[in-house]
């Protein structure tokens, strides 16, 4: 049976409830959009493969529930998470602030290598909204993220949100496995080295025996 995909990663959604998580995450994986979808209790996850650079990569994508009373459970998922996408609602000024308690949660619970970006949703409710895009852009500078504004409703850069974090980690993945070449190019060299020395020596000894 054929290989289904080349690479796994674990991607996760981090947000205030009601900020549009699950209908993200089921238009980017089914192409579908219910907004009278129920709040997600504790966790649940879809999986999609994508194809990035000839690599057919699986994410797994983790959908976390916003309310507080859930959080114990879905920190559990943090070390687990090799990206995150955090989203806020442009229409919800409150959501858009508590991005700094999710990105707080990140840095005491993630991988120090996890990658991340920031997401804006809703942005087709403009009438109602209450984050502008400057705002947005200058919170996703300050931690280092890149930031999209996104429709599920619309569908309006959602793959491209989805897209660009898995292409994040898999850049951070092939960077681990260069360097981890890398060192154990330097471990042979050493290696090789001592060998030869040792041979070197034992020539010696040989030498002043005759």
């Amino acid at each position: 049976m054929a290989k289904q995909y080349d690479v796994l990663f674990r991607l996760l959604l981090l947000g205030d409830s009601g900020v549009g998580k699950t209908c993200m995450l089921r238009r980017f994986t089914e192409g579908e959009f219910d907004p009278s979808h129920i709040s997600t209790i504790g966790v649940d996850f879809k999986m999609k493969t994508i194809e990035i650079d000839g690599l057919k990569v699986r994410i797994q994508i983790w959908d976390t529930a916003g309310q507080e009373r859930y959080q114990t459970i879905t920190k559990q998922y943090y070390r687990r998470a090799q990206g995150i996408v955090f989203v806020y609602d442009i229409t919800n000024l409150p959501s858009f602030q508590h991005i700094a308690k999710w990105a707080s949660d990140v840095d005491e619970f993630a991988p120090d290598d996890v990658q991340t970006v920031l997401v804006g949703n809703k942005a087709d409710e403009e009438f109602g909204r209450q984050v502008t895009k400057d705002q947005g852009k200058k919170l996703a500078e300050t931690y280092g993220m890149e930031f999209f504004e996104t429709s599920a409703s619309t569908s309006s850069n959602i793959s491209e949100s989805f897209i660009r974090v898995t292409e994040l980690v898999l850049q951070a993945q092939m960077r681990y496995v260069d360097d981890l070449l890398g060192s154990l190019d330097n471990y042979l060299d050493r290696v090789a080295l001592r060998e030869e020395k040792g041979s070197q020596d034992n020539d010696a000894q040989r030498t002043c025996a005759c």
